[in-house]
């Protein structure tokens, strides 16, 4: 019942955040320069008689909280309105985007379990030594530099001077869509490779010095064995609480990422709206990413809630 009432609130503090972040961004529309019908209707020259259809189409006629109201009923059912830019359903275009930016942001998380964790490991296990030195200053160095340069690198190195990858698009086909998102994953797992490695370091390094660890060893237990069933295992908590956060930050990442690569998700499709002020792409975007990045911190949350019992003692004390 308690988990009942945690979730509930959790969830209707999602559905107030994302109130507020609607009408800021219906708000747009009245902040932006030009009068609302202009900006609807486009760069195009209009007469009076369109301005005025647009007046009426989307109800500009009315005092602001009734369109507000109006436009949040369609937003509820996935109604944007159209595209200024090439007339095209925003609702179509938000579902065919979002699944690439989904499928970037969940290869970048397995790119950085299998990078992240075993670095992390080794850290923890020879902690102060020559390894953890090395392991610590070359992620450190990763993660201060920004997304932007670190994919220029990957792109200059692996895909111009190597050319062992694609340097833009997404591909069509499993193993084509892999090669091809291989780098811009690797750019959003570098961003974030330093805080796995020492979230990782700090569990293993406590776990190599515990009774249970020093005893194994002395009866002889295999190191492989050490490693997979003691090490592995207590890191594993700590990593399930921060792939909703680390998730979330992947999925607002990729709009510098996307255009980066060419890679047609929700972050080139966002800056290419701003740069046309095609608004109701604009709206609809920063409405579907908030809705995603909400939804990864509430999976963070209930993630660590689950795993750990002294969170969830306190919590639902």
């Amino acid at each position: 019942m308690k988990i009942a009432v945690w979730l509930g609130r959790r969830l209707i503090a999602i559905v107030l955040q994302l109130l507020i972040i609607s009408f800021l961004t219906f708000s747009l529309l009245f902040l932006m320069p030009g009068s609302p019908e202009q900006i609807l209707i486009g760069p195009n020259p209009a007469t009076a008689e369109q301005l005025e259809s647009i007046r009426e189409r989307y109800g500009l006629n009315e005092p602001f909280l009734a369109q507000y109201a109006d436009w949040l009923g369609a937003a509820v059912h996935l109604d944007f309105g159209t595209s200024i830019a090439n007339g095209e359903e925003v609702s179509s275009l938000l579902i065919e985007r979002s699944g690439v930016t989904v499928s970037l942001a969940i290869y970048a998380i397995v790119l950085l379990l299998l990078l992240a964790v075993p670095l992390g490991l080794v850290a923890g296990a020879r902690a102060g030594g020559t390894a953890d030195r090395v392991i610590s200053a070359v992620t450190t160095m990763l993660v201060s530099a920004p997304a932007f340069a670190t994919g220029l690198l990957l792109l200059y190195v692996f895909g111009v001077v190597l050319r062992w990858f694609p340097i833009f698009g997404f591909g069509s086909g499993f193993t084509d869509v892999v090669w091809h998102l291989t780098l811009p994953a690797a750019t959003l797992a570098i961003a974030v490779i330093a805080l796995i490695v020492r979230q990782t370091r700090a569990v293993a390094a406590t776990i190599v010095r515990s009774d249970y660890v020093l005893f194994g060893r002395a009866r002889g237990v295999a190191p492989w064995t050490i490693w997979t069933r003691y090490l592995l295992r207590g890191s594993s908590m700590p990593l399930v609480t921060s792939m909703g956060l680390v998730l979330g930050f992947f999925l607002t990442g990729t709009v510098v990422v996307e255009r980066l690569f060419s890679i047609p998700g929700l972050g080139s499709l966002l800056i290419n709206a701003v740069s046309t002020k095609d608004l109701p792409v604009v709206q609809g975007a920063t409405i579907l990413v908030s809705f995603f990045v909400l939804l990864a911190n509430l999976l963070a949350d209930a993630s660590h809630l689950a795993v750990d019992p002294r969170v969830r003692k306190a919590v639902l004390a």
